[in-house]
């Protein structure tokens, strides 16, 4: 069985910073591509970073440019995103997804997975002002 487990999660001031992970079983890991998306209250669930495991090409979204680093190591077959300098509108669910081959993509300034082949369950982030 496939399997992205996130965790990392929790309660941050503003001004801090979170390391999230994404353990992934069940995949030929260094052939996938591994997204973190996040869900706000009352909002679309958007796109945050990417990374492809293939070629290690990373993106992230306009907004946690310069802030949010998201990086893989394949022998533990874990993605992070390391979240810097949290402001309260990053308060969020975060999933991690992921897609078989070079599936990441930036539209209108958002990276994100074009083709979701797994998620996993949400791990939640909340920044406080």
């Amino acid at each position: 069985d496939v399997q992205l487990q996130a965790s990392g999660g929790g309660l941050v001031q503003a001004g801090g910073s979170l390391r999230l992970s994404c353990a992934v079983s069940g995949v030929t890991f260094d052939a996938y591509a591994i997204a973190w998306f996040r869900q706000a209250p009352g909002k679309e669930r958007e796109g945050v970073s990417c990374i492809s495991n293939s070629d290690g090409s990373t993106y992230h979204t306009d907004s946690v440019k310069g802030r949010f680093t998201i990086s893989s190591d394949n022998a533990k077959k874990t993605v992070y995103l390391q979240m810097n300098n949290l402001r309260p509108e990053d308060t969020a669910v975060y999933f991690c997804a992921a897609a078989r081959g070079r599936y990441c993509t930036v539209v209108g300034g958002t990276a994100r997975l074009s083709v979701i082949g797994y998620w996993g369950q949400g791990t939640l982030v909340t920044v406080s002002s």
